[in-house]
């Protein structure tokens, strides 16, 4: 009888253990918030991982919209109009996406369509806001996706490669 319970403890702990990894997410869903001066920023992505991957201009081509993150577009929230790169950007939620380029300068977009999965459906006639940002390489490696809010700044660092928006309002 011993035997049959500690055989029924042994392949619960395994199914459990099994459910609880199937449940960990290759990217998962990540939050950065700040505050610049009295609006909070809030950018809500999925955070892929490197996993040995060559990413900037080849995971993630140069000189093509990228949705910023994995699965669904990210978002990033503002609670009050906030300039970005010296543009004024309106209190709401907007879609954000990258054109990485090679050349020390991408592009961030801010789409008024929040909700959109990655880049497939994105118009830019829906464009809000486009601003150049400067961007290379990051003395840190970052295995997943991140982003920074700053009192002055957001970043977005991914493998070796960082890009800077300035913030004020």
């Amino acid at each position: 009888m011993n035997f049959k319970i500690n055989l029924l403890a042994i392949a619960l702990v395994a199914f459990v253990g099994f459910a609880a990894s199937a449940q960990e997410k290759a990217s998962p869903a990540k939050t950065a918030e700040g505050m610049v001066g009295d609006a909070k920023i809030t950018i809500n992505y999925s955070s892929p991982a490197v996993k040995g991957r060559t990413i900037w201009g080849d995971l993630v081509p140069f000189n093509e919209v990228w949705r910023a993150g994995a699965n669904e577009a990210t978002t990033f929230t503002t609670t009050k109009d906030i300039m970005v790169q010296g543009k004024k950007l309106p209190a709401g939620t907007y879609s954000f996406f990258v054109i990485p380029t090679d050349s020390g300068q991408s592009t961030f977009i801010f789409n008024k369509v929040a909700k959109q999965w990655g880049a497939f459906d994105y118009d830019a006639n829906e464009d809000v806001l486009r601003v150049d940002v400067p961007s290379g390489e990051n003395s840190a490696m970052e295995e997943r996706l991140v982003y920074e809010v700053n009192p002055d700044n957001f970043k977005i660092k991914w493998q070796n490669g960082v890009a800077t928006a300035t913030l004020s309002n």
